[in-house]
């Protein structure tokens, strides 16, 4: 029976990817900041740990408990959407701290056993911001877009120990709580001289019909965890889709 550890799993795509594998009989570690047992179906298969992956201290003690794991989905992240001139350079901080350092300490901290047994996969979750630009989400998308670079180019370091690397990339949810969590870094993120263009885009986003379903990560997550030849990069959600260029 194999164990995946994922992190961010209060919410959105990580809490529906945890119930995913559970029910698929895997072994799962839901990691999250604040742990709370009662998101998730009791199950003697399941351990809910705390974990900040912008604490060293909080990772280390988490690859500890959780033991030895086959697969790592990094889903935890945090939003920003503003003007660039707008943003404060302590939220740019934030985000990069967690969507991007984050991604990368925790790949850091499993690596070893990965490598020791010449076995393990990845699974990144960034987002569909970064096939197509965007304005007022320049911070994040570089947050995201850094971390589908580390991706690709970590491949090539681990394909060598028959370790598999991954990257989701997921569409605009409105169901999850990302746009929620972002609203403490958005205070004053756009100026007046930005208000029309910020109407615009949010005219626009009104009227998309084609969205991505937390179920449609799981689901993207869970082939490339357990498919050896599932494509190094996969679109997750209608959206997402519609932007993206396969491999």
């Amino acid at each position: 029976m194999k164990t995946v550890l994922i992190t961010g799993c209060s919410s959105g795509f990580g809490l529906e990817t945890a119930r995913y594998f559970l029910a698929r009989d895997w072994n799962v570690v839901a990691t999250m900041r604040t742990p709370r047992a009662d998101l998730l179906p009791p199950s003697a298969r399941l351990r809910v740990l705390a974990l900040d992956v912008t604490d060293a201290d909080s990772i280390s003690r988490a690859i500890e408990a959780a033991g030895p794991v086959d697969v790592l989905v990094n889903n935890a992240g945090i939003g920003v959407l503003g003007a660039l001139e707008g943003t404060a350079m302590a939220s740019a901080r934030e985000v990069f701290a967690t969507n991007t350092l984050g991604v990368i300490a925790m790949c850091q901290a499993v690596l070893p056993q990965f490598r020791q047994r010449q076995a393990g996969v990845i699974v990144n979750v960034t987002s569909s911001v970064t096939l197509m630009p965007l304005p007022l989400l320049s911070v994040y998308t570089a947050s995201k877009a850094a971390v589908n670079a580390f991706t690709e180019s970590l491949a090539l370091e681990l394909q060598q120990f028959n370790v598999r690397t991954h990257l989701v990339l997921p569409g605009r949810a409105p169901s999850t709580r990302f746009g929620e969590n972002a609203q403490a870094r958005m205070q004053g993120a756009i100026p007046e001289a930005y208000a029309a263009l910020a109407q615009q885009v949010f005219a626009d986003w009104a009227q998309s019909s084609a969205i991505t379903e937390a179920d449609d990560v799981a689901q993207a997550v869970w082939r490339a965890a357990t498919d050896p030849a599932c494509p190094p990069r996969q679109a997750a959600g209608a959206d997402a889709v519609a932007l993206f260029v396969p491999d």
